[in-house]
Order: C-alpha cells, then sequence, then structure tokens
C-alpha cells in the first residue's frame, strides 16, 4: 500500500524538514501517489501513499485523531476494518474517512496495545501518542510487511521505517557493514537474523510490537503461529479450508483500484486465481529455455478454463543481469533466492494494467507443501528401525566417501534439528568458512539460529518442527520480503489471501497426516481445491519458480560477467576468491553444478558494490 520512515529526535541540530524529505525520497517508489510529513518537538514521521481504499485526499497520511493527539503512519490493508468501524462506532468514535487506516488510530484509543488482536491483515505501523511522548511500532503476523529499525546513529537518534535505504540520508545514522550477517547468509540465502546486513539495523519480528519511551526500547509479542492439532475427519476439514479460503480471497479484494492475479502453473496461485475470476492474470517464463523453464503456458491453459485474459512476458538473460542491481537495491539486503527476478519482471508487467495482485505465498508454510516435509518410501521403512542403530550408522557413513548410499544413511541417523534448515541450504557451514576471509568467519552458526525456534517445539512431529522453522524464518526472511520489495519496487500491492489469520487459526488446527502424508503433500488443500480447480491443477507436483542460471553461467559473456567480479579488489576482501574462481570454472566447464554457490556471492558483491561503493 505504502511506506513510512520516521525518527525520534537526536542531540544534533539538523534541517528537519529537508531531512525527512530526502529519506521520503529513496521510497518514493513505495507511495507514488503523495506524501505527508508530521514534525513535532521530538518526533518526525514522514509517509509515501499508494492509494487503494478511499482514493480521497481525507485518506492521506500521517493521519490523526480527532483531537490531534495520535499520529498514524501505516503500510499495508486492514481486511476487517468495515467490522472494526462499526464497533469503534458504536463506542462514540467519529469517523471523518473511509479508509481502513482510521480504525487503527481509535482501535488504539479504544483498546491500547491489544489492538493488535483484533486486526486482521497485513501491516506495519507506527502510532506516535503525543499524550505521552510514546511510539507504539508494530508489525502483521507474519511479517508481510516489513518495518526495520535502529539506534546506530551519532546522537541517539532512534530511526525506523519500511526499508533501510531510508535511513542513509539522515546526517546521524552510521553505515557500517555489519560483518557477522555474512557467513549464515551464504548458506541461508537471505539474511537470517534479526541484526541485518547494516550494523545495528534490526527487523522488528513478526507478531511483536514495540515502545519506544524516554529513550527506553522493549519489544513484546502478541500472536503465536504455533500449531495446536485438533481432531476431526478429513471432509470436515476440506469443507473448512473451502469456505475459508473463499472468504480470504473475497475480503483479500476489497479495493477501488483494479486487482489482478499473478499465476504459474501450481496449485496455489491457480486457486488464488480460481477464486478471484479476475479480469487478467499475469505470468513470466524464461525466453530460449521454454521447454524447461515455462509455466506461462499452463497459466494460459487455465487462464482459458476461468475465462481469464492472461498477460505473460518471457525474460532474457540479459535483462535478468542488466537488472540485478537494481533488485539488490530495492532488497535492501543482499538476497539471493532465484524466484526475485522473475518476480520482479512479474510486477513490472502487472504494473501495466492493475495495482493490487493476490499471489499465493503462504500456502506451503501452512498446509505442508514443500517436498522436503514429506519423507521417501525408503526413508520411511528405514525410519522404523531403532534411532540407536541408524545413528552409529550415520556416523560410519560420514567418514566414507560421499554416494547415494552413504548420504541416505547419514540423512537416516539425523535429527529433523540437524538436517532440515529451512527450505534454502546453499553453502554448507563447510564451504562457507573455507571461502570466507578470518574476519567474517565470526558470524553466528546455522544451527545457533534454527535452534532457537525448534526449541520452541520440542516434543512436536517432524512434519510440524519443519513447518514451524519456515513460518519464522523461511516465510519472512525470504519469500514474503521479496514479494514485498520486488511489487513495491514498480509501485503495485502485493496481498496473500492464505496468509489470512483466519487461514492460520484454521490451519494450525490440521493435523499432521492431513498437511503430509504417503500420499501427497498439502493432502487437505489439494483435496479442497477440486470444488474450483481442474484436477491436473490440483495434484501438480511443487515446481517452486525454476530460473536458468545453471544455464546462462554456462554461456560465455555471463562467465566473464561473474568473473570480472571476482576478480576484483572489493571481492577479495571477503573472499578467498581463488576458491570462487574455481567454483565458477567447474562450472563452465560444466565439471560440477555450483550454480547456487555463484549466484550466492555473485548477489553479495552486487549488493554490496550498489550500496558501498557506488553509493
Amino acid at each position: 500500500m505504502c511506506g513510512f520512515v520516521g525518527y525520534l529526535k537526536g542531540t544534533k541540530a539538523i534541517d528537519h524538514q529537508a531531512t525527512i524529505d530526502h529519506m521520503l525520497q529513496t521510497i518514493i517508489h513505495r507511495g507514488p501517489d503523495s506524501g505527508g510529513v508530521h514534525e513535532d518537538e521530538q518526533a518526525v514521521l514522514g509517509f509515501r501513499r499508494l492509494s487503494i481504499i478511499d482514493l480521497s485526499t481525507a485518506a492521506n497520511q500521517p493521519l490523526y485523531s480527532e483531537d490531534g493527539n495520535i499520529v498514524l503512519v501505516f503500510n499495508g490493508e486492514i481486511y476487517n476494518f468495515q467490522e472494526l468501524r462499526g464497533e469503534l462506532k458504536e463506542m462514540g468514535y467519529t469517523f471523518r474517512t473511509s479508509s481502513d487506516s482510521e480504525v487503527i488510530i481509535y482501535g488504539y484509543l479504544a483498546y491500547g496495545t491489544g489492538v493488535l488482536q483484533k486486526l486482521r491483515g497485513m501491516f506495519a505501523f507506527c502510532i506516535w501518542d503525543k499524550r505521552s511522548n510514546m511510539a507504539f511500532i508494530a508489525r502483521d503476523i507474519f511479517g508481510i510487511k516489513p518495518l526495520y529499525y535502529t539506534r546506530n546513529t551519532a546522537d541517539g537518534t532512534f530511526l525506523f521505517g519500511s526499508e533501510i535505504k531510508s535511513f542513509l540520508p539522515h546526517p546521524s545514522f552510521v553505515k557500517e557493514l555489519n560483518k557477522d550477517a555474512l557467513r549464515p547468509y551464504l548458506t541461508f540465502q537471505y539474511s537470517a537474523m534479526d541484526e541485518t546486513f547494516f550494523k545495528g539495523v534490526y527487523k522488528l519480528p513478526p507478531a511483536h510490537f514495540m515502545m519506544v519511551h524516554n529513550g527506553s526500547v522493549s519489544v513484546h509479542p502478541y500472536w503465536d503461529k504455533s500449531f495446536q492439532e485438533e481432531e476431526n475427519t478429513l471432509e470436515h476439514y476440506v469443507k473448512q479450508i473451502q469456505e475459508t479460503m473463499k472468504e480470504s480471497v473475497a475480503a483479500h479484494k476489497i479495493s477501488d483500484v483494479k486487482v489482478g492475479s499473478f499465476l504459474s502453473g501450481g496449485i496455489d496461485s491457480s486457486y488464488i486465481t480460481a477464486l478471484l475470476r479476475p479480469n487478467k492474470s499475469f505470468s513470466v517464463g524464461f525466453a530460449d529455455y521454454e521447454a524447461m523453464f515455462n509455466e506461462t503456458n499452463l497459466a494460459k491453459e487455465l487462464s482459458e478454463q476461468l475465462n481469464v485474459q492472461n498477460e505473460r512476458k518471457m525474460v532474457t538473460a540479459e535483462e535478468c543481469f542488466d537488472a540485478l542491481p537494481t533488485i539488490q537495491y530495492h532488497m535492501d539486503e543482499p538476497h539471493s533466492n532465484l524466484s526475485s527476478l522473475p518476480l520482479y519482471f512479474l510486477a513490472e508487467l502487472a504494473r501495466k494494467d492493475v495495482t493490487v495482485v493476490l499471489s499465493g505465498e503462504g500456502a506451503d508454510e501452512i498446509f505442508g507443501g514443500y517436498p522436503w516435509y514429506q519423507n521417501s518410501p525408503k526413508m520411511e521403512k528405514y525410519e522404523k528401525l531403532p534411532y540407536g542403530i541408524r545413528r552409529t550408522a550415520h556416523h560410519i557413513a560420514k567418514r566414507l566417501p560421499k554416494n547415494r548410499v552413504t548420504e541416505f544413511l547419514i540423512k537416516g541417523g539425523q535429527k529433523v534439528e540437524e538436517r532440515f534448515i529451512g527450505e534454502a541450504v546453499i553453502f554448507s557451514e563447510e564451504d562457507a568458512l573455507g571461502v570466507l576471509k578470518p574476519e567474517y568467519r565470526k558470524g553466528p552458526s546455522v544451527y545457533s539460529i534454527t535452534g532457537k525456534v525448534y526449541d520452541r517445539v520440542k516434543g512436536a512431529d517432524d512434519v510440524t518442527k519443519m513447518q514451524h522453522l519456515d513460518l519464522h524464518l523461511w516465510l519472512p526472511g525470504d519469500i514474503l520480503l521479496k514479494a514485498d520489495k520486488m511489487s513495491m519496487a514498480h509501485s503495485i500491492e502485493l496481498r496473500v489471501p492464505f496468509l489470512d489469520k483466519r487461514v492460520m487459526e484454521l490451519g494450525k488446527k490440521l493435523p499432521s497426516r492431513y498437511r503430509v502424508n504417503a500420499i501427497d503433500t498439502k493432502y487437505a488443500l489439494r483435496q479442497a481445491a477440486l470444488k474450483d480447480l481442474p484436477e491436473e491443477w490440483a495434484n501438480r507436483p511443487k515446481l517452486g519458480f525454476p530460473v536458468p542460471v545453471r544455464h546462462w553461467l554456462r554461456e560465455e559473456r555471463y562467465y566473464n560477467r561473474v568473473k570480472k567480479t571476482f576478480s576484483s579488489d572489493y571481492a577479495k576482501a571477503f573472499f578467498n576468491t581463488d576458491i570462487l574462481i574455481g567454483y565458477l570454472d567447474e562450472h563452465f566447464h560444466g565439471r560440477k553444478n555450483r550454480a547456487r554457490y555463484i549466484w550466492t556471492t555473485y548477489v553479495f558483491l552486487v549488493w554490496y558494490k550498489r550500496f558501498f561503493i557506488d553509493a
């Protein structure tokens, strides 16, 4: 919907109007329609608006309470705002707009921080309470909308906002690289810590709020996404999913501007499109690799069956490499998930026709859709052996040459907490440490990051543990971050009906055997989707968003482009570049598939150059 940036003033005397104007200019892509600023003795708030609901100027932000004492900047959408509005009107509150934003102000006045329990939507916001000189800052339960904050300033200024880049123009902000972030990034492919790649800049975790008052900062959780299974029949849950998803899509399509959908060949976006029935759907594929990396034909075929017009674009390797510095600039931190490439161009395509799109993110994490969650039949049988026997075999296999048998024995003797760190696994820890220069090896280990999340679900079954980890790390750190940043790069709002409070409340109850079993992943969801989708779409295996990077890196022009970066002086500051170039040569000559190692390090260097050399 929008973007905001703000700060609580430090001791340095600066031109606050010029500063906030410059900060807002860095996020104008998030809100090209209008802008606004609030300044008082202690706080400065700035806002950029993308008009979605109530297109009038009355809904422009910052938004004020009737007496002017409560000031709001808010990014997102509240899907139950009409219900809350009626409730608050009965309590005597008067509204002057028809926007969803105003319910946050009067909800805060009525319920305090308890308003968060009332909200259904995607959001990041700051309420500045002039009565008590206190900032109340919050983020939605899944982390659909980003929110960063820092005190790494020269004069005690406290900064917060939708994007890190908006902090850079503030004269008190101290821009430093967080050396500890690189080690885990090489394995995860995204920034997996609360502290970002900018030293002292933090992400407010999903389902948390913070209070900032008289220099003190406190952070508090307010919602729990843990699974709490409730026994019932499959038929009961299938019906519940059908009803809940239909209602969620209906709530998510409320808008005063045009709404479309992103559509691939998989069940998630197909189900959303079938329930939405927009005028247009949007798809991308890759030129020159149509046979291997193209789901647009499936998207077109389904669109025709649904009587929906499908717009599609075939993206070239040259377009992707040329856009990469811009993509990493919008991401704020290095992010090497390959699907950010097509998503960037998909948002660009959709923006020509619509301002809001619905997409299928979140179904895998809630309903159990990733292939990792499902054991092979062989592993199912093997795991019936006592753990002690499997553990002994594991230790023996680790000392033997790597092959399919030893890898099977190693995996079969591991607990899920050891073998599963989330959907993305790029560098092994050993290889990451080997390629890094000593001063960048000190960051946290992968397992120190995942262990804190696993500790919350001790005693759960393996499927639930893996889903819990992905809901708390992979989903907000990778999937939702790129969805927000790539869509907002083109001033388009992306909504995710699977990631709805009511859908999650249902998903939490679903027994794990209805999520993942020997028959399929996302088992109950697939059964539910059969009501609205042809069987071949409801039961199609998950493909992800395949990108032909491994083929591009075997073309001489892209090999040379990457090699030039790997040979640079700034690359040598971080990496043993002989090893990097060795990976690149191995891949180019077809001896090994090193594409993800190469791409992940290349993305970091492109990001670093954009923010620390070219800035």
